[in-house]
């Protein structure tokens, strides 16, 4: 950290060639190596801009263009949450309007030397530490966005695996409303669906086991997985249909239920 901060990027900004002269001095005995400076106000936010100082030590009181102008100029154009400027000012109504401007610190004139060189030092350790914070959150949006990203692929290959591996694959969201289906699902389930982008679902208990479909939408209201579930059906022509279904519920990250999904097949037809 100490190495860090004695390398930070400090711009002072003050018209008054003595005051640059005497904070120059000062970051140089104390150890800064990344000292620039300018007696030019508007030059601030290019700099700004294109050096991304760390610390931007600045007069309030200058011809032309006053430092409050400049720390506007540095809002509009900093997208930083984080306002890197400490004010230098021997008024003390100033120092408000600059705090409530977002500058986090502020220097009195005359100096004291030994306030300087800790005010500035807080400053930079603050500083640096919003930028780790910065860097993490970046490094953990990309790793987010990679393990999503993965996650979405892995989910198109379980669904196209268990397509291929089964008579139907199946997913039903939270009320139970089938929500992707592959295969004749909803025949194997015993149900109707009049528009399956969201019209009426009405039992059809023709020919169906009653009490193995009590069971099946038992597991389901539990939300229970349910492996190799099998049960019948008794069809027009008198003869008995087999069908054979697993079924897992579905989650998100804050453990909400959200839905099933699952698979089933026709075991009459594959004897």
């Amino acid at each position: 950290m100490k190495s860090a901060i004695l390398a930070a990027r400090i711009l002072i900004v003050d018209d008054q060639e003595a005051n640059v002269a005497l904070l120059e001095e000062l970051l140089a005995e104390a150890g800064y190596s990344g000292v620039s400076s300018t007696r030019n106000p508007r030059e601030v936010c290019a700099l700004h801009r294109r050096c991304d100082y760390d610390l931007i030590l600045l007069d309030l009181q200058m011809p032309g263009m006053d430092g409050f102008e400049v720390i506007e100029g540095l809002r509009v154009s900093d997208q930083d949450a984080f306002l890197p400027v400490i004010v230098v000012t021997a008024q003390p109504g100033h120092k408000l309007r600059a705090l409530q401007l977002g500058v986090r610190d502020f220097i009195s004139k005359p100096f004291d030397l030994v306030e300087v060189r800790t005010r500035i030092r807080n400053m930079l350790e603050v500083r640096l530490l919003y930028r780790r914070l910065d860097m993490f959150n970046a490094r953990l949006e990309a790793t987010i966005r990679e393990r999503t990203a993965e996650l979405a692929e892995s989910e198109a290959r379980y669904r196209s695996l268990t397509e291929l591996a089964s008579d139907w694959y199946w997913e039903q969201d939270v009320l139970g409303a089938f929500t992707k289906v592959s295969g004749p699902v909803l025949e194997m389930l015993g149900i109707r669906v009049d528009s399956f982008s969201g019209g009426d679902v009405a039992a059809d208990t023709d020919g169906w086991d009653s009490m193995e479909r009590e069971a099946l939408r038992a597991k389901i209201a539990a939300r229970e997985p349910f492996l190799d579930f099998v049960f019948t059906r008794i069809g027009m022509d008198g003869a008995t249909q087999r069908f054979q279904v697993s079924g897992q519920p579905m989650f998100d990250r804050s453990a909400r239920f959200v839905g099933y999904r699952g698979i089933g097949v026709q075991l009459t037809a594959r004897v």
